[in-house]
């Protein structure tokens, strides 16, 4: 394969590799103790698969590797040795998966991925051995340790002595939907190399994309001969990926295999008379035969993902960017000044309808890039499965809410934080068994990470039952670092605990692979202040502690309220705001430490004066001339004083220039109708300060 081939085809592989690491781990993670015929098979195939694409891409230490583990759970399904030590089964396979994603990281870094993975192979093999008691002799189905760059198809393929060839003919089917049926083709022409010579295929040149409609009309047909025998080769082209149908005829032999095979029946237990027409559901360890129902709920899933493309975010991301200038534009149009006075009903009729169209289209594109939480809250299962067995701790980890959906770039920035606090729960927060014992807790400690919407955010609690934060510790950390501003006695045990976000900060006295260099929960707040979020952190001595970040839907495009201060409009989104209302003079009053307040229906709330916060002149100073905007930030409320209220309005988000200073208070900004610029209020900064 070139050079050319082999990068055209890069994307779809990294696509799909990483697709499969992350089930090998998720299959890996749940089974831990005991591993099911089921998950035998599914880690099985999945290597099968690893393997043979890095093989045809031509990352021989990849495939090396996958290899390994393909034998050993080939031998796991074949046997089903007993007495087996999973757990250290566990940790080499694992092994394999990290390897295998920091070689993917590699490539789609555009690096050489150049890792060696000969000792990590060498070991595994070595783990097949001790469980076999003997060297092992059998042949397998799979690649060899280390692929040979692919051989042309027509390469011949020597035989020892005394093996009788036989001539075969193969016509595969992939699933709808799957996608690069081409290269699919292409890595099965490949596999088959091992065993099998004088091959060829219909269509011939099956790495060019013309071919792609044509294997799906038809297809893909391929004639070799090998010394394989039927069941082998049946078994083999079986566990092909995204296989829907697979017919396998054994040229020049009696016309004896026509019987129709049951969709549900295994391809090992199928009568040599019935295997002309194979049609396989499940490629390995097919279940038994469906209810009705379930005929029903497969038929759905299938018609489902039939219908489902992969699309490449940054064209999402484009999409989205021509969305906001869009929804700018059409406010451009409509709030012309020049119409101001004129009679236009039909213009304003037709501008409603454009108005609902533009709204309609831009929550269809929003939709396009929100994505559930699931993949990003079950990889967390590795971090404490890892953890527990380095720290010799029991840990539970449930999750709850993890369909909860939100925009692709702001997962991408929520992982990290994610990842760091339940490593802060489980190595700060979390005691040993035997200490758990003695606070009469349950040995196994649990973990809850938990989402749920409010509103046009999402709140992502993490909460432990460990023994909780210990403040005056903290702040006695904090003191010696130089960072209290005010009296002991003066702090609260929640300002006392936010010192924990900030850089540099551990109560850690000794380094260790977890904690204890100051690094880890400040990604948190860093991560969380690019995509407007913010972190709460509640504990109880002795109980445990609870993590609360809240984030926003989407970035890019929100409900707004325009304000006005000193001729200047400003956006508020709407989300943190409560009400808006007229001050009366009886209700407000000065607290003994100056602040400003207002008791409205029976609650006392801090004025906030917009104009004294960004240093403006020429706004209302009066407070019952203005406005009061009641805002909340989590558990907090504030009521911000402006002018006037100008309306509610889409804001397209675009950052501050980079030439400015992060400015607090300022989220970013906005393009009004009239082509000013609009400041984005960052509600949760007024807080802050």
């Amino acid at each position: 394969m070139s050079d050319f081939d082999r990068e055209s085809m890069l994307e779809m592989f990294i696509f799909e590799m990483n697709h499969l690491v992350d089930q090998l781990e998720s299959t890996i993670v749940q089974a831990e103790s005991e591993y099911n015929i089921d998950q035998i098979n599914e880690i099985f195939r999945i290597m099968h698969t690893i393997k043979g694409s890095s093989a045809m891409m031509m990352f021989d230490n990849i495939a090396g590797v996958s290899h390994s583990i393909e034998d050993l759970f080939y031998y796991l399904r074949e046997d089903n040795p007993k007495n087996l030590d999973y757990k250290r089964l566990s940790d080499h396979v694992l092994s394999g998966a990290d390897f295998v994603k920091e070689e993917l990281a590699k490539i789609q870094d555009g690096r050489e991925a150049d890792g060696d993975g000969t000792e990590l192979a060498e070991t595994i093999s070595n783990f097949l051995k001790q469980i076999k008691g003997i060297e092992p002799s059998e042949p397998t189905i799979s690649a060899p340790a280390q692929p040979a760059v692919a051989r042309s198809a027509a390469s011949p393929i020597t035989s020892t002595a005394g093996d009788m060839m036989h001539k075969y003919r193969a016509r595969i089917h992939f699933q709808d939907g799957c996608e690069m049926e081409n290269i699919r083709a292409y890595t099965l022409v490949h596999n088959l190399q091992e065993f099998a010579q004088d091959i060829t295929h219909e269509p011939q040149d099956v790495i060019d994309e013309e071919t792609i409609p044509i294997i799906r009309k038809n297809g893909f047909m391929i004639e070799f001969s090998s010394s394989k025998d039927y069941d082998y080769i049946n078994k083999h082209l079986g566990q092909t990926v995204y296989l829907r149908e697979l017919t396998l005829d054994e040229l020049g032999t009696p016309e004896a295999k026509a019987a129709a095979v049951p969709v549900s029946a295994p391809v090992e237990d199928v009568p040599v008379a019935a295997k002309e027409a194979v049609v396989l559901e499940e490629v390995i360890a097919p279940p038994p035969p469906p209810s009705d129902a379930a005929v029903g709920d497969t038929a759905h899933r299938k018609g489902a993902a039939s219908h489902m493309i992969s699309v490449n975010v940054s064209k999402l991301d484009a999409l989205l960017n021509l969305m906001g200038e869009l929804v700018i534009s059409e406010a451009m149009v409509t709030q012309n000044s020049e119409l101001e006075g004129l009679q236009l009903e039909s213009f304003h009729r037709e501008t409603r309808q454009l108005r609902k169209i533009v709204t309609n289209l831009q929550e269809t594109v929003m939709s396009m890039r929100m994505v559930p939480l699931s993949a990003t809250f079950f990889k967390m299962h590795r971090i404490v499965r890892d953890m527990c067995r380095q720290l010799d701790k029991d840990v539970q980890l449930d999750i709850v809410g993890e369909e909860t959906e939100v925009d692709k770039n702001i997962i991408e920035h929520i992982a990290d934080p994610i990842m760091h606090i339940i490593r802060n729960s489980i190595d700060h927060g979390v005691e040993q068994p035997a200490d758990r014992s003695k606070a009469n807790k349950p040995a196994k400690a649990r973990v809850l990470l938990e989402a749920k919407n409010a509103g046009g955010d999402v709140l992502i609690t993490i909460k432990d039952d460990g023994r909780g934060i210990n403040t005056a510790k903290v702040l006695a950390k904090a003191k010696n670092n130089g960072l209290t501003t005010k009296a002991d006695n003066e702090y609260t045990d929640k300002e006392i605990m936010q010192f924990i976000f900030l850089p540099g900060f551990s109560t850690n006295d000794q380094v260790t692979a977890f904690s204890g260099r100051g690094v880890g929960m400040d990604v948190v707040t860093s991560n969380l202040e690019v995509v407007g979020g913010t972190a709460l952190v509640d504990s109880v001595p002795g109980e445990g502690t609870t993590f609360t970040l809240k984030i926003p839907l989407t970035l890019t495009i929100q409900e707004g309220m325009s304000v006005l201060v000193a001729g200047a409009q400003y956006t508020i989104p709407i989300a943190n705001i409560i009400k808006s209302f007229k001050a009366q003079p009886e209700n407000l009053f000065t607290d003994p430490s100056g602040n400003e307040m207002i008791t409205e229906r029976g609650e006392i709330f801090n004025i906030v004066r917009l104009h004294e916060f960004f240093n403006i002149e020429g706004a209302v100073t009066d407070i019952c001339e203005g406005t009061l905007i009641m805002l909340e930030n989590g558990e907090h409320v504030v009521c911000l004083l402006v002018d006037d209220l100008i309306g509610q309005q889409q804001a397209v988000v675009k950052p501050m220039p980079k030439y400015f200073k992060k400015v607090q208070g300022l989220s970013g900004c906005t393009l009004l109708g009239n082509g000013d610029i609009s400041l984005i209020i960052d509600v949760a900064g007024f807080f802050d300060k």
